[in-house]
């Protein structure tokens, strides 16, 4: 895993061939009379047939035998996976959870992903969901795929060695990977792990706009990388082939490895990225820009500008605004705000926000730096400074308004977070500071204010 080989690039039109099989991949045309070696053309569509050819998004697989080779699908227990989001009533309050605890039985990816918030419903093919997933075991002749959206999965403890069927990648906390709609992985693990999972259900992940900073920075798209083709001709007792539909779990079986693609071409594929690639720009003056130049991916409404979901990240850099509190400011958002921890420490909240646990800041709910955070921040020196330097935070932001889950409002909450706010002091004294040469009267006494 080690050794893997990525192709780079965002988006591209990417060719592949296991180099076992030179020559596998068709010329000329997507599905000949007969493929080469005896192959099996099947296309997996990421968008409609008729989509803009800007965003249109298709792959051709060119396989041992065509994945239609199973047994009927049956319906699982889907454990802790939900997209019922009026389990409870609705809860405003600013929530913090603890680290999620590691799981002390075997438990494989699938087993152990759990629904944290979301909003949203499947059949529509509208919403986002959020989820924790904790595991300590491979999956075993056994392959997940989502027919609902896209995972982009965030690891925060433990490598996640990830075979799919256009090839295996191993990615490692601080790097992220997406998995598409429809596209069937599996999850191998060297021992306790766990992570973060965004789901989005109206469309795939792009880059945001640059606009005004031009054509360079933030997330480049050379810094993405897709696997290379790699195919399993396995033949086994029973294959368990796992489908997530419309929020629920199904299970199919057949006698042989899903990841036999020998070759493939097109731009609908898995892809990884290393959050330490990110290239962070900032003020260089005053005041504290919003958090929208930290976006790495962006699920767009059909609103202009406005998210279905964001992935953003805070990562080490160098803070040096002038005549500025520089920490993120006192807040209220139209914006769902569900903050995760990979490593370190939040620079607004250095106490109680922990790897492996999370934040969750729904629609107008108020938050910010804690007391603490706020003291020392309005009375520093304002020196050049590196902040977050040996951290890294993210946050998944939405315009749907999320509900937490029945599971995630009774385990790991964190009662006390609105304690983090209430040392905060009033400073109001009624007085206006001034230059030293205005007239300390002011004009309500009738004289005549000096000029500055």
């Amino acid at each position: 895993m080690d050794k893997l080989v990525y192709m780079s690039g965002f988006g591209n039109e990417f060719s592949s061939e296991d180099p076992r099989c030179p020559g596998s991949l068709p010329v000329g045309q997507n599905n000949p009379q007969k493929c080469p070696y005896g192959l099996y053309a099947e296309q997996l569509s990421g968008s409609a047939f008729t989509a803009p050819r800007e965003t249109n998004k298709r792959s051709w697989l060119y396989r041992i035998r065509p994945s239609v080779l199973h047994q009927p699908f049956k319906k699982m227990e889907r454990g802790l996976i939900t997209h019922n989001w009026d389990e409870i009533d609705p809860n405003p309050n600013q929530m913090r959870w603890h680290p999620f605890d590691l799981p002390k039985k075997k438990l494989d990816f699938v087993q152990g992903l759990t629904t944290i918030c979301g909003a949203g419903e499947p059949r529509t093919r509208h919403g986002v969901s959020v989820y924790i997933f904790t595991c300590n075991t491979s999956m075993s002749d056994s392959c997940l795929y989502n027919s609902d959206g896209d995972f982009l999965i965030v690891p925060q403890q433990g490598p996640l060695l990830i075979t799919t069927e256009f090839g295996k990648m191993k990615v490692d906390p601080n790097e992220i990977c997406v998995i598409q709609q429809g596209m069937r992985f599996k999850v191998d693990v060297e021992g306790p792990t766990r992570g973060y999972i965004l789901e989005v259900l109206d469309g795939h992940f792009t880059l945001p706009n640059l606009g005004p900073i031009g054509a360079n920075g933030l997330a480049n798209p050379r810094d993405f990388q897709t696997p290379v083709a790699c195919y399993e001709d396995k033949e086994v007792k029973e294959f368990t082939v796992i489908s997530k539909y419309q929020g629920h779990l199904f299970s199919a079986q057949q006698t042989h490895s899903p990841f036999d693609v020998v070759a493939w071409h097109g731009n609908y594929t898995p892809y990884k990225y290393a959050l330490s690639n990110f290239v962070t720009v900032n003020t260089v003056s005053v005041d504290h820009m919003d958090p929208s130049i930290f976006t790495v991916l962006t699920c767009q409404s059909t609103k202009p500008g406005v998210a279905i979901a964001d992935f953003v990240i805070f990562p080490p850099r160098w803070g040096v605004a002038d005549r500025t509190f520089r920490p993120p400011y006192y807040h209220r958002n139209c914006m769902s705000e569900f903050m995760g921890l990979i490593y370190g420490s939040y620079e607004a909240k250095e106490e109680g926000f922990r790897p492996g646990g999370a934040t969750l800041h729904s629609m107008m709910t108020p938050h910010g730096p804690d007391a603490d955070c706020y003291e020392k921040a309005s009375s520093c020196d304002l020196k050049p400074q590196r902040v977050a330097e040996g951290t890294m935070a993210f946050m998944f932001e939405s315009s749907l308004s999320m509900a937490v889950t029945k599971w995630a409002n009774e385990n790991k909450v964190d009662d006390k977070y609105f304690s983090c706010w209430q040392p905060i002091k009033k400073h109001f004294t009624g007085k206006v500071g001034r230059d030293k040469t205005a007239d300390v009267d002011g004009p309500s006494q009738g004289k005549k204010k000096k000029t500055h």
